[in-house]
């Protein structure tokens, strides 16, 4: 139906009628999209550095990610998962044969793989471990907004007012092997934290960190989760970021990037800890349908046959030296950390008005918190498309 609705004031005002108000949202009507691009309601075009969020990380209306989702619409869009569907098949096999896992479980979103990935670790503690049920997650931490998953988060600003909460979570400072070492208990089951803390402000943990925390978990005989939902596939330069590491954990979620704008989530986990779910223990009604796994399985393939991710590392390199080029002109940079593709300069105020001030320059980027400024382009991302960048942040500095 033809609301009639054109402009950007008339489509904010028709949103701020009808949708709830769960959104803080820029006054920015985005329409279309290709490539490092999109484009608003009246035209107007904007270097996209935030990505969905590491969403779209081959780009906006990636050609063979819409062909994929076209033919498929046209065959197949549902069934039940009360059947086998060989899409589901064919992706999950993917994700099998390129990392630590044996089956995985699909679903929409990473609030839902991570929701699955802390039920079947209290499952595997019920059933295996005697009963244990509680786990160990990070201070500064983000794992989604279900009941279970802000309480995992260790961010109390997401938990308040939600009370009272799912029982069974300990918090300890990220990057500290002997606090977790300390908060490991007779109820303990499962340690679980991102490779690179992405909301909590894009910090990357020492070298070896997660190795640590690998050797206290086989020590204890606890679980190893890792939530991979913004820095897995490809975003760190490498498929998964445990593999910076040597690492393998037991359980991981994915989500954002695995379907290039199509909601698509997965939980990943070895053979010895999915046996603990049986028919009946979780499921989804809408996870690994034919439509989004054709999605995924494109998504998939050109992230991995086309040199996306190595070209995403180097252009990674070089927008982090751009940054510190940047920072030594501009004192109010204090820091510039991440790796690959997720990065974030730290500030010495709140970066709001930076972030506005780019978007009015046609430059769309992020935040992680009130004081870090966060970078999420398009594994697609050019060095020209960094240069354009940091002009623009340079003087929106300048300006500030």
């Amino acid at each position: 139906m033809d609301t009639g609705v054109q402009s950007s004031a008339e489509w904010i005002a028709e949103g701020e009628r009808y949708v709830m108000g769960t959104y803080k949202r820029f006054p920015l009507v985005l329409t279309e999209g290709a490539g490092m691009a999109v484009w608003d309601c009246e035209g107007r075009e904007y270097l996209d550095f935030i990505g969905g969020i590491a969403v779209c990380s081959l780009g906006h209306s990636h050609p063979k990610v819409v062909e994929a989702i076209q033919k498929q619409a046209a065959k197949l869009t549902h069934v039940s998962n009360l059947y086998h569907i060989p899409p589901q098949i064919e992706l999950a096999r993917l994700l099998v044969e390129n990392s630590f896992a044996d089956k995985v479980f699909f679903c929409n979103s990473g609030a839902e793989a991570n929701e699955g990935a802390i039920k079947l670790a209290r499952k595997y503690g019920c059933d295996i471990l005697g009963g244990k049920y509680e786990i160990i997650t990070m201070e500064n931490s983000f794992h989604g907004r279900t009941l279970a998953t802000i309480t995992a988060t260790g961010q109390e600003k997401f938990r308040k007012g939600f009370e009272p909460l799912p029982d069974g979570f300990v918090y300890v400072p990220y990057n500290d092997l002997e606090a977790i070492e300390q908060a490991v208990s007779e109820r303990t089951c499962a340690v679980m934290l991102e490779p690179i803390q992405a909301e909590g402000g894009v910090r990357v943990p020492d070298e070896r960190y997660l190795k640590g925390v690998r050797k206290i978990c086989d020590e204890r005989n606890l679980l190893m989760i890792l939530d991979e939902v913004q820095v897995g596939m490809g975003r760190t330069g490498k498929l998964f970021a445990y593999e910076h590491e040597g690492v393998s954990p037991d359980i991981m979620s994915l989500a954002k990037a695995l379907g290039n704008g199509f909601p698509v989530g997965a939980m990943l986990a070895t053979d010895r800890v999915a046996s603990a779910f049986a028919p009946g223990n979780h499921a989804s009604t809408f996870g690994g349908n034919p439509l989004a796994m054709a999605a995924g399985k494109a998504a998939f393939e050109v992230l991995t046959q086309e040199g996306v991710i190595e070209h995403g590392a180097r252009v990674g390199l070089y927008l982090k030296k751009r940054l510190e080029e940047l920072k030594s002109r501009h004192s109010c940079m204090l820091e510039v950390r991440g790796r690959g593709l997720i990065v974030g300069v730290e500030m010495d105020r709140e970066i709001a008005e930076t972030v506005n001030r780019c978007i009015d320059a046609g430059v769309l980027i992020g935040s992680a918190g009130t004081h870090v400024l966060r970078f999420l382009p398009p594994l697609i991302v050019e060095e020209h498309h960094v240069d354009r960048l940091i002009t623009t942040l340079d003087k929106v500095l300048e300006a500030v």
